[in-house]
């Protein structure tokens, strides 16, 4: 009997089924490093950002600011650079399905899409996946509040608009807990093989 280890893991991803061989886990470093070599050179202005979760590779590229006239108002900026952004979401389409096809098989996990030009950002597609928790009254309380008062619309909005405001005011504990984690990655990638 095949023991867990060596079995290929299977999952599927977007409705595809992705059979991933019995390898390592890719490093984010090596699926950022694919995922730039892979994508063509004049997509984006600079290198885009590349953000690997358990999930998601999410790729968001920075494109040219439109050219407008001086003194354009903001609300002339911000339809400018969404037409842009637009633009670019639909001349790249069969492009950037074919490489998610590709990183997908090879990573298995979904890659999304996004883009910035001037001060907007838009993403195209990405993963909402739903977490399993367990929250006591006092926690379910506060999730409640923030419905009743309209500032979420489901207590999974509000878990969501809590977790993205422990982001926001965190971010630089959240940094160092990341790079420590990387740390100790570092070290077990280093460690004997089974």
């Amino acid at each position: 009997m095949e023991s867990r280890k060596s079995a290929a893991r299977t999952r599927s991803v977007r409705g595809e089924r992705v059979t991933r061989p019995n390898s390592p886990d890719h490093s984010p470093e090596e699926i950022s490093g694919w995922i730039i070599g892979r994508l063509p050179d004049s997509w984006f202005e600079t290198t885009p950002s590349v953000t690997v979760d358990h999930d998601e590779i999410l790729i968001i590229g920075r494109l040219p600011v439109p050219d407008l006239a001086d003194g354009a108002d903001e609300v002339t900026s911000a339809a400018a650079e969404a037409g842009r952004i637009t633009r670019f979401r639909e001349e790249t389409r069969d492009e950037r399905m074919m490489i998610a096809r590709e990183g997908q098989q090879r990573f298995a996990k979904t890659i999304s899409w996004g883009a910035k030009s001037g001060e907007s950002t838009l993403v195209f597609t990405n993963l909402s996946v739903p977490v399993m928790t367990r929250l006591r009254q006092p926690e379910r309380t506060v999730l409640d509040t923030l419905v009743d008062s309209g500032v979420a619309r489901s207590r999974s909005d509000a878990l969501a608009w809590c977790v993205k405001l422990v982001a926001e005011n965190a971010d630089e504990w959240l940094v160092k807990l990341r790079k420590a984690m990387e740390s100790v990655e570092t070290i077990r990638r280093q460690g004997p093989q089974a």
